[in-house]
């Protein structure tokens, strides 16, 4: 890897852990600059404005969504146990402080704010979210392991702001625990115990 990409990704991964901390607003390139080492120039240089590092932040993060949801597919085949192993590793993520928040869940709640770039981006990580979501439940239904009380579609938005709530309820309580407290009751929902 040349030094330009590990330039780059530093400054990504920055961004997004002040985006994490404060949200779109609440960082600069001067924060990024003071975090990586390096001067405001050399970002200006691979970004060359706020809106091109965020929305190609977003990018990044959403063909990891992507990458993520397909791996679910490979290893497991069982609708429910995909359903289980994302919310488990955003409960997880949530546990160990390494992603407590989906990005995009906490860009959506900037959406009036942020430059459209940013949040054609954020809602095609939505969109993308969504229908996998959706595809995997409609599996489910049909192989027996999902009970659903709607259409796919509809529990696969209820599921996404379930999850999304959950996240902003364990922040807000600063208890990681709640995100499991509250998906718990919508897994077993879905499998018919509830």
């Amino acid at each position: 890897m040349s030094g330009a990409s590990t330039t780059f990704d530093d400054i990504l991964a920055c961004a997004r852990s002040l985006i994490v901390a404060g949200g779109y607003n609440g960082f600069s390139y001067a924060d990024i600059a003071v975090v990586v080492g390096i001067r405001k120039a050399s970002i200006h240089h691979h970004f060359p404005g706020k809106v091109d590092l965020v929305r190609t932040l977003v990018a990044r993060y959403r063909e990891e969504a992507r990458a993520g949801m397909a791996s679910l597919e490979d290893h497991l085949p069982d609708p429910l146990e995909q359903l289980r192993a994302y919310t488990g590793y955003w409960e997880s993520c949530i546990a160990d402080a390494s992603a407590p928040i989906c990005i995009c869940a906490l860009l959506a709640s900037e959406i009036p704010v942020l430059p459209d770039p940013v949040v054609a981006e954020v809602r095609a990580h939505f969109r993308t979210l969504s229908g996998w979501l959706a595809s995997v439940l409609e599996r489910g239904a049909q192989n027996g392991s999902i009970r659903l009380a709607g259409s796919p579609q509809d529990e696969a938005e209820l599921f996404m702001a379930t999850v999304h709530g959950a996240m902003l309820s364990a922040r807000a309580y600063g208890e990681p625990k709640t995100f499991g407290a509250v998906m718990r009751p919508l897994l077993e929902r879905l499998t018919g115990r509830a």
